[in-house]
């Protein structure tokens, strides 16, 4: 691979380009400053202004959302994994059918695994913009987003509606349903009662891995941290690894399937058979499936970052062992 065909394959956080209009809850009071970033694969935007940074499928998505304080993230929930580390600011997850069966708060570089068939939200509760990373199983993410019934109901008495194409329309735009388009329609009673109310006490010990921790965990070796022998135990279609000055290994090393690499903190030193490049916090590097290459702090100081590996796992539903 040429410095070339690796640079085309690197998203720098100064380079990423925001959607504020990808979800049904971009018109809402108290979602509408939110920003919404597709860096690998589709992702699961609803509008046809999204920007996606690397098409190249991984089995997997990566995204971000980048929002200023007091902004929220509307309940949803996805077919498949949905995975968050905190980039920056401090942030509070809650989920349920109205968000108050249950919440936590997570701060740099702690990240969540949330289960699956379960209504999540989150919010922006620091005093800067803050930024949060996503990792969505599968290349379709699971094919799109499920709202909960009052997010549809809200965002269509602020002109946004969502078609049963999961496709957005303003009506404040001018813009109609096609002949022949139904509004997406929320869920029923039956399918509402599927739908998880577990408690913090039940979702915090499978489901969050705290940054100082994960530091200890990796003094020597990567940990793994989502994975069938993980610290959050699950096999999603990826696996994440915990990476730190101590535990950076010495020799290349090489994946069967793509990978992708997410500083959190230090800059990093990338190098493979033909080139290097150094990677900064916010950065996402795409590796390509077979290429070896070695990864190591580039500066003195903290240094860690996330490294997500595709497995050839099929994307689903929380992996119950």
């Amino acid at each position: 691979m040429t410095q070339h065909d690796i640079e085309a394959r690197i998203v720098r956080y100064g380079e990423l380009q925001p959607c504020k209009t990808a979800f049904i809850d971009a018109h809402t009071p108290g979602s509408d400053q939110k920003e919404n970033f597709t860096i690998i694969g589709g992702g699961v935007s609803e509008s046809a202004d999204q920007h996606v940074h690397i098409t190249i499928p991984h089995g997997f998505n990566i995204g971000a959302a980048g929002q200023p304080p007091k902004c929220r993230n509307s309940l949803h929930d996805h077919r498949t994994a949905e995975a968050f580390f905190v980039l920056s600011g401090r942030w509070r997850f809650f989920w349920g059918r109205y968000g108050d069966a249950g919440e936590v708060v997570l701060e740099k570089g702690d990240i969540f695994n949330i289960p699956t068939g379960i209504f999540r939200g989150f919010e922006n509760i620091g005093t800067d913009y803050g930024m949060i990373m996503a990792i969505l199983g599968g290349d379709d993410a699971g094919g799109g987003v499920m709202w909960a019934p009052q997010v549809i109901e809200d965002a269509a008495e602020h002109g946004l509606v969502l078609a049963e194409t999961g496709k957005l329309y303003d009506t404040k735009q001018g813009a109609t349903l096609p002949e022949g388009v139904s509004p997406m329609p929320v869920m029923d009673t039956e399918e509402l009662a599927k739908r998880g109310e577990p408690t913090t006490a039940q979702v915090l010990p499978n489901h969050v891995a705290r940054y100082w921790d994960l530091m200890a965990l990796s003094d020597r070796t990567p940990a793994l941290v989502i994975g069938e022998t993980g610290v959050l135990r699950d096999k999603p279609g990826f696996e994440v690894n915990f990476i730190t000055r101590g535990s950076a290994a010495n020799a290349a090393s090489q994946f069967a399937h793509p990978s992708v690499l997410m500083p959190v903190t230090g800059h990093w030193k990338v190098t493979w058979d033909g080139g290097e490049t150094t990677l900064a916090p916010g950065d996402t590097m795409s590796v390509p499936e077979g290429l070896g290459h070695k990864m190591a702090p580039s500066m003195t100081g903290e240094a860690a970052l996330y490294q997500i590996t595709g497995t050839g796992d099929p994307a689903g539903l929380t992996w119950k062992s």
